[in-house]
C-alpha cells in the first residue's frame, strides 16, 4: 500500500513539475525575425526534381 502511495505522489509531483517547466520555457509564437534568416530567397532558386515530390 505504501508504494502505491509513493508512486501517486511521484506521478502527482512530476504533473505538476512538467506543468511548471512548460509554461516556464519560454516557448510561444513570435514572429520570424528575417534578419537571422540566412538569404531568403533561396528556396526560390531551387531547382523541382523527383527528390521534391
Amino acid at each position: 500500500m505504501i508504494l502505491i502511495i509513493l508512486l501517486a505522489a511521484t506521478a502527482i509531483w512530476a504533473i505538476v513539475a512538467g506543468i511548471i517547466e512548460i509554461r516556464r520555457d519560454g516557448y510561444r509564437q513570435e514572429p520570424t525575425d528575417w534578419s537571422r534568416v540566412a538569404e531568403r530567397d533561396v528556396l526560390h532558386r531551387a531547382e523541382s526534381g523527383h527528390a521534391y515530390r
